[in-house]
């Protein structure tokens, strides 16, 4: 097959997108595929730019916003329209993080242009990358999500609807980008003003302490739960993409019962938002036995600390054949 992998962009999770699309076009081409690496900020990249991403790291922060305005003067929409190598492609392979690339604006785009992509449509990716209203859809599927404000509140209101702490982040963005733990009320205003940098709504939800977990949706098979036990207090942007920095347990270790009722809500939150092809849908496991939602990512990463292909390898699923699996989800 013809595909063409989009990667890097201009969300503020480029460098994760960059080093996830290599990845998966250098699975591909070992399943047999011509396979384009795409840049929709920059156009094609070469196979020299190709050589020195694999042998790049993720690193320890998310690159700054002024970096990214440098990335973001190339043309992000004609670039898109006037790549020869996305129009002749049987399919594109999404490999974009954030932003335009998450949000059902390039899926749209794909749509209009008639050519198919990997992962869920644009209304789905629209849903899932706005946190607010992800959650109202969790709750009519009865998946339990932890309770929430947005900006503009007051630490009155935040301390008598959710105590503290509170976790402040961008209502639509991924990786923790911009996401601060409040435990302090002098602290509110500041976390809500870093969050506002990165999106036009900020979300104040109750902080959920315990277990993290994560179950990946493949089609419609959940895959092996994972535990994520991260450095620091919370799976941030270091912990992720930074090896050493956290411990990734594939599969949890729970019991029967609890990892059936886990993978069940992640199906549920999974088509509580109309998803498809795959996602991944990240959980807390309370001390009294609870799970609460977290968050559904629609193109989750697939770096070497990834972990929707953990959860994959624990299925027997290496990762080229995950990445062809997901490719021929997008072809039906």
């Amino acid at each position: 097959m013809k595909i063409a992998v989009l990667m890097g962009g201009t969300s503020s999770e480029r460098n994760v997108s960059l080093a996830s699309g290599i990845r998966v076009v250098l699975a591909l081409r070992e399943r047999g595929h011509q396979v384009t690496a795409l840049d929709p900020a920059r156009g094609v990249i070469s196979a020299s730019e190709e050589r020195e991403l694999s042998k790049t790291k993720v690193g320890a922060e998310a690159p700054s916003l002024e970096s990214l305005s440098k990335v973001a003067e190339g043309a992000f929409l004609p670039n898109l329209t006037s790549m020869k190598e996305l129009r002749s492609a049987d399919v594109a392979f999404l490999a974009l993080h954030g932003g335009q690339g998450e949000d059902g604006t390039i899926q749209a785009l794909l749509d209009m242009a008639h050519v198919k992509y990997t992962g869920s449509g644009h209304l789905s990716s629209a849903l899932a990358m706005d946190k607010d209203l992800s959650k109202k859809l969790f709750r009519v599927a009865e998946v339990k999500t932890a309770d929430w404000l947005m900006a503009p509140a007051t630490i009155e209101q935040v301390e008598g609807m959710l105590g503290l702490p509170v976790v402040v982040k961008p209502s639509k963005q991924g990786s923790t980008v911009g996401l601060s733990v409040v435990k302090k009320r002098e602290d509110l205003a500041a976390a809500i003003a870093e969050a506002s940098k990165y999106d036009d709504e900020v979300m104040i939800e109750g902080f959920v302490p315990g277990r993290e977990l994560t179950v990946g949706v493949l089609g419609d098979i959940a895959l092996p739960v994972g535990e994520i036990i991260p450095k620091h207090e919370i799976y941030d942007y270091e912990c992720k993409y930074t090896p050493g920095m956290a411990v990734e347990e594939f599969p949890a270790k729970l019991s029967p019962e609890a990892t059936t009722q886990v993978q069940q809500q992640a199906l549920s939150a999974f088509r509580a938002l109309k998803l498809s092809g795959y996602a991944r849908i990240d959980f807390r496991l309370t001390t009294e036995g609870e799970f609460y939602c977290l968050e559904a990512n629609t193109l989750p990463g697939m770096t070497e600390t990834s972990l929707i292909p953990q959860g994959a390898a624990a299925m027997g699923i290496s990762f080229p054949e995950l990445c062809e699996r997901i490719v021929r989800l997008a072809l039906g």
